[in-house]
Formats: structure tokens, sequence, C-alpha cells
């Protein structure tokens, strides 16, 4: 993909419960996606905001044959869905995020959107600080991710 994200900014809700999507991202997902969505919560520490087609292809393994009646999969299609909602970008570039998505996420007036390659996510900016302090990247964690990486093997 040659429209990955990158970055985060600073956002706040209009009265109506949508965020602007910062022009960066927006015209990013819109080339290589298009404007439709689904936003969800994996962990209800955040909002995730995953293009379609995205978010089509990261649950397309439910779609086969019985992986639905897997516990774990119907666990976790229980939850994306449970209050996840099929969305767009609007004209203005901006996208509704549903109250019991907001609450879960303690997502006040001003939020912090993060790029994580393909998707987008909403965080709580003080959630986020905290999150991030808590669960600091450690040296494992770097030789974890230089082992997933092609061609960065550290052993």
């Amino acid at each position: 993909m040659g429209n990955n994200l990158y970055g985060s900014y600073t956002a706040k809700f209009d009265k109506s419960s949508r965020i602007k999507i910062p022009e960066k991202f927006r015209k990013a997902i819109e080339s290589e996606y298009g404007n439709e969505l689904f936003i969800t919560s994996l962990s209800d520490e955040a909002v995730q905001v995953y293009p379609l087609s995205v978010w089509e292809n990261l649950t397309s393994l439910a779609n086969q044959g019985a992986y639905h009646l897997n516990p774990a999969i119907r666990k976790f299609l229980l939850r994306v869905n449970r209050k996840g909602i099929r969305g767009k970008i609007d004209d203005k570039g901006r996208i509704l995020i549903n109250q019991g998505l907001r609450e879960k996420a303690q997502l006040d007036d001003s939020v912090e959107i993060i790029a994580v390659t393909t998707h987008l996510e909403v965080w709580n900016k003080e959630k986020l600080d905290q999150t991030l302090e808590e669960k600091p990247l450690t040296n494992e964690d770097f030789e974890m991710i230089a082992n997933i990486i092609p061609g960065a093997k550290t052993k």
C-alpha cells in the first residue's frame, strides 16, 4: 500500500458526536480505500476506525466454513459488532462515533487520532499517555518486532 497512515493529530467532537479526520489521513484513506468505514472497539481502550475493505479482509476468516462457531472467533465477532457501526467519511471529512463507543473508550471532547498503518485509533489523550507510560516498549518488544519484519531478524 502506497498510502500507509503515520503520525497522530488532536481532534475535537462536534455537538453531533462527529470528529473531523485530519486531511492527511482522510486523503490517504479515500484514495486507497474509498470513504466507507467500520468503526468499533477491540478492547474498550480506544475506538478503531477501519476502512471497510481493511475490516472485511481482517474478518474474512469468519466467513469461511464454520469458523464463526470457534469460541474465540465468536467472542471476537460479538465484541466488535456489539457497538460497531458501518460509517462513511462525509463531505466535510467527518465521521460519527456512536455514544456507546465513546463511553466505553472514555472519549471526551478532545481526542488523539493515532495512525496504525492501515487504520486509525481514537484515544482519550490522558488514557493514551497513561497506557504508554504503564506499558513502555522493552528490549524484548523490539526483538520480537525485529523478528517479525522480513530481513530484520536479530538472531
